[in-house]
This record gives structure tokens, C-alpha cells and sequence, in this order.
């Protein structure tokens, strides 16, 4: 599972309008990315119970020469206090759980992620957080290319506008990745694992 860019500079300390949550933190997309925490922490809860990896792709604050073209390209994300970047408390990541520091808006662009997912056996993700139209997107582009199967779970990743939200989860469903309500998604989910213990009982 990648909960990706999870952090309080996405949604703020707390759920406001968009209008008012980007008075505190300019890349936050408000009261729609809380919505979602409430679907990404029932994910993570069933993947932490399976003993699932949980893996957590994340901007950083940059240092020094450590710039780039999308940080450029967003200088917003530059200018936040130290603890907009910090993971929102509910869907926290774990001692032992991996956290991919990232430049780019993809979790596999310039980070070790498809090796480590090579290394544990993964063939398959559920991929959440934000934005939709931008990191999750980018993300499930590459996973698709690099021949990962996923799932974006459509009430777990959020965005700053509806209409971008919806625009680009219908192109996902298009081309990448199935797209589905995070219920259905661990209805499947726990079906893929009773069927793995029952063949390991046999």
C-alpha cells in the first residue's frame, strides 16, 4: 500500500473549506483530503492486520542545492513551516514502516521503491493520498509501465477541485489502474487473503 504525501501541508491541521485551508498552508486541499484519511486509515488498518507493507512516499523540505523543476514549478510547497510536513496523526506511518522521501511527483521516479517492491514479492498496490490529478496520478502511471498492477481506492485519494478529482479517476479507470470505493477494494482485498491462507493450508 502507498499512502502517499499524507501530510498536514495537504489538508491542513484540521478540516476548513478550501478557502480557508490554503490560508494556512497553500498546497492544502482542504476539508476533501480529511475525508479521505478517514478511508486511507481503514486501509491501513487492514494492511497492517494481513501484515502487508505500508509505505509511505513523501515530500521532504529541501536543502540547500536540493531544488528541482517541480519544486520550481510549485514554489508554495517551499514555504511552509517545518510541521506542515509532517504525517497526519491518523494514518501515521509505524517504526519499521518505509518512508520514500521523493523530488518528483512520482513515488518510482529517483527513488529505490520498484526494487524494493521486487525484493518483498509485490505485484500489485493499492495506492492512496494526493493529489489525484498530480502524485497519484504520476505514481500509477509508472506502476502501470512497470508492469504493477493497481488499485486506487476513489474515496482514499483527494484533491484540491471535484472536477480534477473526478476527470482524472476516469482516466485512471481508462488506462492504469482499477478505481473503486475503498470498501469494495477491501472486500476484494480480504477475499485475495482468505484465499492465499486457505492455499496455504492445503
Amino acid at each position: 500500500m502507498l499512502v502517499i504525501d499524507v501530510q498536514y501541508r495537504s489538508v491542513g491541521d484540521r478540516p476548513m473549506p478550501i478557502r480557508d485551508a490554503i490560508k494556512q498552508y497553500p498546497t492544502s486541499c482542504g476539508e476533501a483530503g480529511w475525508h479521505a484519511i478517514a478511508h486511507i486509515a481503514e486501509l491501513v488498518l487492514l494492511f497492517r492486520e494481513k501484515e502487508r507493507p505500508v509505505i509511505f512516499p513523501h515530500v521532504a523540505r529541501k536543502v540547500g542545492q536540493d531544488q528541482g523543476a517541480f519544486s520550481a514549478k510549485i514554489p508554495g510547497i517551499m514555504r511552509i513551516p517545518s510541521e506542515g510536513y509532517d504525517f497526519v496523526r491518523e494514518v501515521a506511518p509505524e517504526p519499521g514502516e518505509l518512508l520514500l522521501p521523493k523530488t518528483q511527483a512520482s513515488a518510482f521516479f529517483g527513488t529505490p521503491l520498484a526494487t524494493y517492491l521486487i525484493g518483498a514479492g509485490v505485484d500489485s498496490l493499492v495506492v492512496t493520498g494526493c493529489t489525484t490529478s498530480g502524485c497519484v496520478r504520476a505514481s500509477v502511471v509508472d506502476a502501470c509501465a512497470l508492469n504493477f498492477k493497481s488499485i486506487v481506492p476513489s474515496d482514499a485519494v483527494y484533491d484540491r477541485s471535484p472536477t480534477s478529482h473526478a476527470v482524472n479517476l476516469f482516466d485512471i479507470a481508462s488506462k492504469y489502474a482499477d478505481v473503486m470505493p475503498t470498501q469494495v477494494a477491501i472486500e476484494r482485498l480480504r477475499a485475495l487473503s482468505d484465499d492465499h491462507t486457505k492455499d496455504q493450508q492445503t
